[in-house]
């Protein structure tokens, strides 16, 4: 009697938990279902087959003081990683000249403050042949936004129709309006050249003087709306006499308080990976903010586009940057792009624009595709590429090998703030006989703002972006895919763990791995409310080849090898070895990676390795330092000898 007693009870205790756990469950089923499904997930993702199929992605373990807002990231030649965040688009830390340089060994896990000479806050930067990164430009003063802009002003054009000497303007001059009776204030000094006489080769005769031409920035001597200019005025310039008062003058459209854009500076360096220090070289002969760097057949460097000292767009002068004698001088001809053009060299010695950029300029010049004589100043357009509208923040990749001449670009949106983003990858063939774009496969979604990296197994990996402008409307895209090269398709693989939009870019590391920085949304929520804050975490992809058999190894071999020639490596897996690529290592920042290449080497079998050739072509093989990786039959790469191509 005792015992069913004692059951009765216990089976009317079970019953009424049974009834709490549902009544609980019912209360709280989407909570218990999403904790349900994290942890599934997380079982998931970490399951060998997974990984060996879809790869991983971890989150970095960087010690708070050492954090920093990843602007700009480049590998150097010591394996280690530049992150540059300079002020780090904060105006508190311009204000403060707080600018942040760090040096991350991703191998020991080190990290090491740099002193930052000046604010690199949207620099450019390429390799340069002796292991150095050049780096130009940044930022002299932060936008200002309509409503914060209390004085009205903007760009004035000097003339100077003196053809015997130039005019210095110092800054504070005067600018007095002939119609308008307004006077504005120089805020920089300008030194505006001489002019220069036209010649009528026909008659013999010199028929004029074509102006010299300086540009600054003038606003009102006082605050208020009262002090606008709506249409275009002649200045005379106060403070000069005689011939120099009749032959300058200033020219200047609207002067209003609408937004003021970021000016930028001059200032060069180059940054030395031994040394681990900036070197001030001389600085460039425009101030750029936003500009690109590409290399040139000669080795020496080109800087296009930015915003100048007083925030306008720099008016297609375009400068070289010799290495030998850290000096800049002007192209022979002039050409416009917009802010941060994707433009790389080719293997004729031309340059190709694929027409993605970011950020700044008219939407109707400098935006289309082609193929740039730079000593000519030719440039023909190329046709065929869809959604030619939304190019701004787009991906341009030389796609592996680089023999073969491919680029793909990826995504991209409308211009400025526009909410347009395309789903499209386009492929252009530049050694088909008539060279256009086609469709690549798509994305899932309208993509800006994508992180690609080559691979050393020939794939190219596409990650994050935001369908939005700076992830607008909580739109970032966590997703990932792998493209085949080879057979033109793409592969969904694991998600990233960080949403990534603008100030977002990826490298990839010696040991096969990418890893992936940055991001500054304009907003946190999806109801655009509460304002952003700069995604500081560094991710870490570890690609599906890393989870398969072991990495053949490599090495031995030369530290240098000429173009043309060739050199041997030990290899304990030589019979299994299929391929070999020189990577040139990235330089990442604002969707534009301009250093990224892979070049095929030939390779042949030796009795204890294997020897490769490197390609004769310098525009194929520029000077430099390489990663030097081989590829196994399973599609599995070795980690990176460093070699130098002098």
């Amino acid at each position: 009697m005792k015992d069913r007693s004692s059951r009765h009870r216990r089976a009317r205790r079970i019953a009424i938990g049974a009834a709490v756990v549902v009544a609980l469950a019912g209360m709280n089923g989407p909570a218990l279902y999403r904790f349900g499904s994290a942890q599934y997930h997380d079982y998931k993702i970490n399951r060998p087959e997974y990984k060996a199929a879809n790869g991983k992605w971890e989150i970095v373990d960087f010690p708070e003081k050492y954090r920093l807002n990843t602007i700009h990231a480049a590998l150097l030649r010591t394996g280690k990683v530049l992150l540059i965040a300079g002020s780090g688009n904060n105006q508190d830390n311009f204000d403060a000249k707080k600018f942040d340089t760090r040096i991350w060994d991703p191998v020991k896990g080190t990290i090491k403050d740099i002193p930052t000479p000046k604010d690199l806050f949207c620099t450019g930067h390429t390799q340069l042949a002796n292991g150095n990164l050049l780096i130009a430009g940044g930022t002299k003063r932060y936008e200002k936004l309509k409503g914060d802009v209390t004085k009205a002003g903007g760009l004035m054009i000097v003339h100077n129709e003196n053809p015997d000497k130039p005019i210095t303007i110092p800054a504070g001059t005067k600018f007095k309006g002939k119609e308008n009776g307004k006077t504005f204030v120089s805020k920089d000094p300008v030194v505006v050249e001489r002019a220069k006489k036209t010649f009528d080769k026909e008659t013999g005769e010199f028929t004029g003087n074509q102006p010299g031409l300086g540009r600054i920035y003038v606003e009102a001597q006082k605050r208020g709306e009262r002090y606008e200019t709506g249409t275009e005025d002649n200045y005379t310039v106060q403070g000069l006499k005689g011939a120099d008062a009749r032959n300058t003058y200033g020219i200047a459209q609207k002067l209003a308080l609408d937004k003021k854009d970021f000016q930028g500076i001059r200032d060069a360096f180059e940054f030395d990976p031994v040394a681990e220090k900036y070197i001030k070289v001389d600085p460039m002969k425009e101030a750029r903010w936003y500009p690109t760097l590409t290399t040139l057949s000669d080795g020496k460097i080109l800087s296009l586009s930015g915003l100048d000292e007083i925030g306008q767009l720099v008016p297609g002068k375009n400068e070289v940057y010799d290495p030998k004698t850290k000096e800049w001088e002007y192209t022979a001809k002039e050409r416009q792009f917009p802010t941060y053009p994707a433009i790389s060299l080719m293997q004729n010695g031309k340059l190709f624009y694929s027409g993605a950029n970011a950020g700044y300029g008219p939407d109707d010049i400098g935006r289309d595709p082609g193929i740039w004589d730079l000593e000519t100043n030719k440039f023909d357009k190329v046709s065929g590429m869809s959604d030619p509208k939304l190019l701004e923040t787009a991906g341009t990749v030389l796609l592996p090998p680089a023999q073969d001449e491919k680029y793909m670009v990826i995504g991209g949106g409308g211009v400025g703030e526009s909410k347009q983003s395309s789903k499209k990858t386009r492929i252009i063939d530049l050694l088909a006989d008539d060279p256009k774009f086609v469709d690549g496969p798509d994305l899932d979604k309208g993509t800006r703002y994508p992180q690609y990296s080559i691979l050393p197994d020939d794939n190219v990996l596409v990650s994050g972006g935001s369908e939005d402008y700076r992830g607008r409307g909580d739109s970032n895209i966590l997703e990932a895919r792998l493209y085949d090269s080879k057979k033109n398709e793409m592969k969904q693989v694991a998600d990233p763990l960080v949403g990534r939009n603008y100030h977002s870019g990826s490298i990839l590391l010696p040991d096969g791995r990418v890893m992936v920085f940055g991001s500054d949304s304009l907003y946190s929520d999806k109801a655009n409310t509460k304002p952003g804050e700069f995604e500081q975490r560094i991710e870490i992809y570890t690609p599906p080849y890393l989870y398969g058999d072991a990495q053949p190894t490599l090495s031995g071999g030369p530290k240098t090898i000429k173009r043309g020639e060739s050199a041997t490596f030990k290899s304990q897996h030589a019979s299994s070895i299929k391929t070999a690529r020189l990577i040139r290592p990235s330089a990442s920042t604002h969707v534009t990676d301009i250093d990224q290449r892979s070049i095929a080497l030939d390779l042949e079998k030796t009795d204890d390795g294997i020897e490769v050739t490197v390609p004769k072509n310098r525009n194929l093989v520029q000077s430099g330092w390489y990663m030097l990786f081989v590829t196994d039959d399973q599609g599995t790469p070795s980690k990176a000898q460093w070699v130098k191509v002098p």
